[in-house]
């Protein structure tokens, strides 16, 4: 399965790294955010980084 010509596997992948740096940068306050949305983000990265792990190991 691809979007936009990369794998779904790769793009999660990407969308983990991203996620993971916000989390870093806003739990060192480098980013000023709000503690919720620091909470929020961290709920999603644990979500998509279940699914980038399913699909690896599904579709792999």
């Amino acid at each position: 399965m691809t979007i936009f010509g990369l794998s779904i596997i790769a793009v999660t992948g990407i969308i983990n790294f991203l996620l993971l740096l916000f989390q870093l940068l806003s739990g060192l306050h480098v980013l000023k955010v709000k503690i919720q949305i620091h909470k929020t983000v961290g709920k999603v990265l644990f979500v998509v980084a279940c699914l980038h792990g399913l699909i690896a190991i599904v579709f792999h």
